[in-house]
């Protein structure tokens, strides 16, 4: 094995970033650091790799970039002599660091590298008061950015748990005011059914009213939907056939047979085939058994509705999948909808177009970290349409990635804002209501935990969030 190239103590010295230290100390770095070369075009570390050493450029040119939406991004480009990369938080003992940026030589290149372990060793020995400071700084803007992430994602759960608390109310509340009134009319219709079958009736009678029931219940299943205008005039036509009939309380039962369809050319039938003497209880008989239908399909409804919501918030959570699913993502827009609903009923119009392919493929996700994606592109597009607009989701298959679009028809992302976006704590709206995190946790979760890409389009009146996610599922999605 060759031995290794030293770099002297004096031209070590000559370094920016080594000029302060003693004779010792550049002594100590002379014997332990190595001279490397590398040819034009070459990789000298990537990003994301673990970081290993500490490299000082002594000639060549060098250019560092960052993978930014599946495109390395050039952050700067030098041939500045002293000028370092690498493992420059080599001095943070009990850490696993990767390289935060790659390096790539534009020309052929010389570096003095040492490795991480033994350097940041040293500077912890050396410094141990600046490596103090460094340390707390670094680990006081982890800690800042983390408490700050999980207070966006309680406050974007409280907010949901608001909303859908919201939601089920509605059908909940719906469902006791229909259960109390079909109460009441399960009431009057024993009463009724209790004078007709008191004996006094004929049997044949009885079940000619029994087939006009029956007639009626077919009747409201087929029933279209009238208009308020359509309706009134209905009731009123109704009302003054039940009049004419002497039918009393004509002005109660009207609405109940305008719901069932009813209309006066099939009253007309049924006078037919019931005896006078019967009319008046036969439809008071028959205006309760149809407001009891309604009544309990109002309750079937409200608990469907239910049933969807907490379906919905199963779904939005994903408390019974395992970290790691193959999924359609579908399941998750739909339910991040369903769960952001109350958001689109108040206030401006909100139109939603929803675009989903067909026989879309599965792909490998952390479903439950998607659905916050979702959640955050979806609320930000409904923001930037304070006064209405089009939110637009779409679906589709672009090679070997499933794309996950979401416009909006605000005022559009500035060109110079759109590459600082995805930065941390950078937000747009005013303080204290943003934290500036939404879109650097969406971009994290779908490029370091899937693999993805996630890239806005902007002009004004269309602004489009594309997410792409692989159908394999990379290493990073596995942890």
């Amino acid at each position: 094995m060759d031995e290794p190239i030293r770099l002297g103590p004096n031209a070590l010295r000559e370094l920016f970033l080594f000029e302060s230290l003693d004779d010792e100390q550049l002594a100590w770095l002379s014997e332990h650091g190595r001279l490397e070369d590398r040819r034009q075009g070459d990789t000298v570390f990537g990003e994301g790799q673990p970081a290993t050493c500490f490299f000082v450029l002594l000639a060549g040119t060098i250019s560092m970039h960052r993978r930014v939406e599946n495109t390395d991004v050039e952050i700067s480009r030098t041939d500045q002599v002293g000028v370092y990369a690498g493992a420059t938080q080599a001095f943070m003992p009990g850490q696993n660091p990767v390289y935060l940026n790659g390096v790539t030589a534009v020309t052929d290149c010389r570096f003095w590298v040492i490795a991480a372990d033994e350097f940041g060793a040293k500077i912890r020995e050396w410094f141990p008061m600046a490596t103090h400071l460094l340390e707390g700084l670094t680990i006081g803007m982890r800690s800042s950015q983390a408490a700050v992430g999980q207070r966006e994602r309680l406050l974007s759960l409280g907010r949901l748990s608001a909303g859908l608390t919201h939601e089920l109310n509605n059908p909940a509340a719906a469902a006791v005011r229909a259960t109390a009134a079909l109460r009441e009319r399960v009431s009057r219709m024993r009463g009724k059914l209790a004078h007709l079958a008191s004996g006094k009736v004929d049997p044949e009678a009885l079940q000619v009213l029994v087939d006009v029931q029956d007639a009626a219940l077919e009747r409201m299943a087929k029933v279209e939907e009238l208009s308020p205008m359509e309706v009134a005039d209905a009731e009123d036509a109704i009302g003054d056939w039940l009049d004419d009939h002497d039918v009393a309380n004509s002005w109660d039962l009207a609405p109940a047979l305008v719901a069932a369809g009813v209309d006066p050319d099939w009253l007309d039938e049924v006078s037919a085939k019931v005896a006078p003497a019967l009319m008046s209880d036969g439809i008071h008989w028959l205006a309760y058994a149809l407001e009891t239908e309604q009544l309990m399909r109002e309750i079937e409804d409200s608990t469907i509705r239910i049933s969807t919501l907490v379906g919905a918030a199963k779904t939005y959570s994903q408390v019974d999948r395992a970290a790691l699913q193959d999924i359609n993502v579908k399941e998750g827009i739909v339910s991040t909808l369903i769960m952001l609903g109350h958001k689109m009923k108040v206030g401006p119009t909100i139109t939603v177009v929803k675009d989903f392919a067909k026989d879309l493929p599965l792909v490998p996700a952390h479903p439950a970290e998607l659905n916050q994606v979702w959640t955050n592109l979806i609320d930000n597009a409904l923001q930037a349409m304070p006064e209405g607009g089009t939110l637009t989701i779409r679906t589709a298959l672009e090679d070997n990635c499933v794309l996950v679009e979401i416009g909006d028809t605000g005022p559009g992302v500035p060109p110079e804002l759109a590459s600082k976006i995805f930065e941390p704590f950078f937000t747009t709206k005013p303080v204290g209501e943003g934290t500036g995190l939404g879109l650097d946790i969406c971009y994290r979760v779908i490029t370091q935990r899937h693999g993805g890409d996630l890239r806005v389009v902007s002009v004004p009146g269309d602004t489009r969030f594309q997410a792409r996610l692989p159908l394999v599922a990379p290493a990073s999605a596995l942890g």
